[in-house]
Protein backbone atom coordinates (compact mmCIF):
# COMPACT_ATOMS: atom_id res chain seq x y z
CA UNK A 1 0.00 0.00 0.00
CA UNK A 2 1.50 3.47 -0.90
CA UNK A 3 2.02 5.84 2.15
CA UNK A 4 -0.44 8.36 2.75
CA UNK A 5 2.54 11.69 2.42
CA UNK A 6 1.86 14.68 0.91
CA UNK A 7 2.55 14.81 -2.57
CA UNK A 8 4.05 17.64 -4.30
CA UNK A 9 4.62 18.33 -7.83
CA UNK A 10 7.45 20.34 -8.38
CA UNK A 11 9.18 21.45 -12.70
CA UNK A 12 13.04 21.90 -12.72
CA UNK A 13 15.00 23.71 -15.19
CA UNK A 14 18.10 22.10 -17.04
CA UNK A 15 19.50 25.25 -17.60
CA UNK A 16 22.21 25.36 -20.47
CA UNK A 17 24.36 28.10 -21.66
CA UNK A 18 27.71 27.53 -23.70
CA UNK A 19 28.33 23.88 -23.04
CA UNK A 20 27.52 24.41 -19.18
CA UNK A 21 24.66 23.62 -17.23
CA UNK A 22 23.52 25.92 -14.06
CA UNK A 23 23.02 23.61 -10.62
CA UNK A 24 22.40 25.56 -7.42
CA UNK A 25 22.58 25.14 -4.13
CA UNK A 26 20.17 24.73 -1.50
CA UNK A 27 20.49 26.74 1.83
CA UNK A 28 19.64 24.95 5.38
CA UNK A 29 16.67 23.33 5.62
CA UNK A 30 15.27 21.54 8.86
CA UNK A 31 14.92 18.91 6.49
CA UNK A 32 18.40 17.30 6.57
CA UNK A 33 17.92 15.33 3.65
CA UNK A 34 17.98 18.64 1.46
CA UNK A 35 19.48 21.27 3.67
CA UNK A 36 22.37 22.38 1.60
CA UNK A 37 21.87 20.16 -1.29
CA UNK A 38 22.56 21.11 -4.99
CA UNK A 39 19.58 21.05 -7.73
CA UNK A 40 18.13 21.88 -11.10
CA UNK A 41 16.04 25.18 -10.49
CA UNK A 42 12.20 24.80 -10.32
CA UNK A 43 9.68 24.49 -7.93
CA UNK A 44 5.80 23.73 -7.64
CA UNK A 45 2.86 23.86 -10.24
CA UNK A 46 0.58 25.98 -9.57
CA UNK A 47 -3.39 25.14 -10.17
CA UNK A 48 -3.78 26.02 -14.20
CA UNK A 49 -0.70 26.56 -14.88
CA UNK A 50 1.33 24.49 -18.25
CA UNK A 51 4.73 22.46 -16.82
CA UNK A 52 6.51 25.10 -19.35
CA UNK A 53 4.53 28.26 -17.56
CA UNK A 54 5.62 26.85 -13.96
CA UNK A 55 9.14 26.86 -15.23
CA UNK A 56 9.28 30.22 -16.51
CA UNK A 57 7.31 31.93 -13.68
CA UNK A 58 9.84 30.08 -11.03
CA UNK A 59 12.96 30.75 -13.03
CA UNK A 60 12.10 34.44 -13.14
CA UNK A 61 10.93 34.23 -9.40
CA UNK A 62 15.17 32.68 -7.96
CA UNK A 63 17.14 33.89 -10.05
CA UNK A 64 15.73 36.64 -12.31
CA UNK A 65 16.37 35.52 -15.60
CA UNK A 66 14.31 34.75 -18.51
CA UNK A 67 14.35 30.65 -19.86
CA UNK A 68 13.09 29.32 -22.77
CA UNK A 69 11.88 25.71 -22.10
CA UNK A 70 13.05 23.82 -25.31
CA UNK A 71 12.11 20.01 -24.30
CA UNK A 72 10.78 18.00 -21.43
CA UNK A 73 13.88 15.34 -20.34
CA UNK A 74 12.50 13.10 -17.57
CA UNK A 75 10.33 12.89 -15.32
CA UNK A 76 11.20 11.40 -11.88
CA UNK A 77 8.96 10.22 -9.35
CA UNK A 78 10.47 10.25 -6.03
CA UNK A 79 9.91 9.16 -2.30
CA UNK A 80 11.35 11.10 0.56
CA UNK A 81 11.02 10.61 4.25
CA UNK A 82 8.58 13.38 4.07
CA UNK A 83 6.99 13.98 1.25
CA UNK A 84 6.98 12.29 -2.41
CA UNK A 85 7.41 14.42 -5.27
CA UNK A 86 6.80 14.51 -8.83
CA UNK A 87 9.16 16.73 -10.91
CA UNK A 88 9.22 17.21 -14.82
CA UNK A 89 12.52 18.35 -15.92
CA UNK A 90 13.24 20.27 -18.95
CA UNK A 91 15.92 21.36 -20.92
CA UNK A 92 15.67 24.94 -21.29
CA UNK A 93 17.93 27.87 -22.79
CA UNK A 94 18.62 31.32 -21.47
CA UNK A 95 19.70 34.13 -23.47
CA UNK A 96 21.29 36.27 -19.70
CA UNK A 97 22.98 34.69 -17.53
CA UNK A 98 23.52 37.57 -15.07
CA UNK A 99 21.79 35.31 -12.06
CA UNK A 100 20.61 36.99 -8.62
CA UNK A 101 20.12 34.62 -6.26
CA UNK A 102 16.57 34.44 -4.17
CA UNK A 103 16.49 31.54 -2.59
CA UNK A 104 19.75 29.52 -3.02
CA UNK A 105 22.82 30.25 -1.40
CA UNK A 106 25.32 29.50 -4.23
CA UNK A 107 24.84 28.79 -8.14
CA UNK A 108 27.89 27.25 -10.70
CA UNK A 109 27.74 26.36 -14.51
CA UNK A 110 29.18 23.14 -15.04
CA UNK A 111 30.38 21.22 -18.05
CA UNK A 112 27.97 17.34 -17.87
CA UNK A 113 31.06 15.74 -16.71
CA UNK A 114 31.41 17.59 -13.74
CA UNK A 115 28.15 17.33 -12.70
CA UNK A 116 28.24 13.98 -10.74
CA UNK A 117 31.16 15.94 -8.14
CA UNK A 118 28.59 17.77 -6.72
CA UNK A 119 26.43 16.94 -3.37
CA UNK A 120 22.80 16.14 -5.16
CA UNK A 121 19.27 16.39 -3.48
CA UNK A 122 18.01 12.40 -4.30
CA UNK A 123 15.44 13.42 -6.63
CA UNK A 124 18.03 15.75 -8.91
CA UNK A 125 20.22 12.57 -9.19
CA UNK A 126 18.42 10.66 -12.36
CA UNK A 127 18.66 13.73 -13.86
CA UNK A 128 22.18 13.87 -13.04
CA UNK A 129 22.91 10.48 -14.21
CA UNK A 130 20.90 10.84 -17.93
CA UNK A 131 22.40 13.52 -18.82
CA UNK A 132 25.61 12.49 -18.09
CA UNK A 133 24.77 9.41 -20.04
CA UNK A 134 23.49 11.18 -22.98
CA UNK A 135 26.78 12.85 -23.16
CA UNK A 136 29.25 10.26 -23.29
Amino acid sequence: MLSEKKKIEVVAAIIQHENKVLCVQRGENKLSYISKKYEFPGGKVESGETLQETIIREIQEELKIKVVPIQQFITVDHEYPDFNLKMHSFICECENVKIVLTEHIQYKWLKTNELIGLDWAEADIPIVNKLVENND
